[in-house]
C-alpha cells in the first residue's frame, strides 16, 4: 500500500512539474506578441517619411510656374496726356517710346521757326510801309517794292504768320493724342478670342482667286 502510495505521489508530482513546466515554455510565446504589438505601434515612424514625400509632392505641385498677366493702369493714357502737355515728348518717354521724341521736337521746331520767320518778315514789310506813309524813302524796299506790294506782303504774310501759329498748335496737340492712344494701345488685350485677319485662296474649279477678311468672335 505504501509502495502504490508512493507511486501515486510520484506521478502526481511528475504532472505537477509538467504543468510547470508548459506554463514557463507558454509565457516566452507572450515576448513575440509584445513585438509585435510594439512594431504595431511603431508603424506610424515608418510611414512618416512617405508623408514627407507626399507632402514635397504636393508642394512642388503648388509651386507650379504662374502665367504672368498684363497689368492693366486705367489711368496710364490720361497720365500719359497730362505729361505730354506739361512737357511735349514727356508722354512719349513715359510709354517707352522714346524713338517719338525726336520727332516730336522736329515737328514743334518747324512750326516755330516758320511762324519767327514769317513774324520778322511781316514786321519788315510792316516797317517799311509805314516810313513810307511818313515820307521816308530810305527803306530796303524801296525801288523794288511799291506801297501796293508792301500792303500785299504784309496780308500775305500775316496769313503764312497764323497758318504756322495754327499748325504749331495742332502738332502739340498731336503730340498729346499720341501719348494718349499709345498708353491705350499698350494695354490693348491681345486675345485668339478675338481676331481679325485677312484670308487668301485660289479656286481650282473656277480658277479665280478670292480674297477675304475672316472676323472670329469667341465667348
Amino acid at each position: 500500500m505504501q509502495s502504490k502510495f508512493f507511486i501515486t505521489t510520484l506521478l502526481s508530482l511528475f504532472f505537477c512539474l509538467n504543468s510547470l513546466a508548459q506554463d514557463d515554455g507558454k509565457e516566452p510565446s507572450a515576448e513575440p506578441k509584445k513585438t509585435a504589438d510594439s512594431l504595431v505601434v511603431d508603424t506610424p515612424s515608418l510611414t512618416k517619411p512617405v508623408t514627407e514625400a507626399v507632402i514635397a509632392t504636393d508642394s512642388v505641385q503648388t509651386k507650379a510656374p504662374k502665367i504672368d498677366s498684363r497689368f492693366i493702369d486705367p489711368l496710364a493714357p490720361a497720365r500719359a496726356a497730362f505729361y505730354s502737355a506739361v512737357l511735349p515728348g514727356l508722354g512719349q518717354a513715359y510709354n517707352r517710346k522714346y524713338w517719338k521724341i525726336p520727332i516730336v521736337y522736329a515737328a514743334l521746331g518747324t512750326g516755330i521757326y516758320f511762324y519767327i520767320d514769317n513774324n520778322k518778315a511781316y514786321n519788315s514789310y510792316r516797317d517799311a510801309y509805314k516810313r513810307r506813309l511818313a515820307g521816308f524813302t530810305d527803306d530796303e524796299y524801296y525801288g523794288r517794292v511799291s506801297d501796293d506790294g508792301l500792303i500785299n506782303a504784309q496780308d500775305q504774310l500775316r496769313r503764312n504768320k497764323e497758318m504756322s501759329l495754327l499748325i504749331t498748335f495742332g502738332l502739340y496737340a498731336l503730340n498729346i493724342i499720341d501719348a494718349n492712344v499709345d498708353a491705350h494701345l499698350l494695354q490693348f488685350n491681345i486675345d485668339d478670342n478675338l481676331t481679325l485677319s485677312p484670308h487668301y485662296k485660289y479656286n481650282e474649279m473656277e480658277d479665280t482667286s478670292n480674297l477675304g477678311l475672316t472676323f472670329n468672335f469667341k465667348f
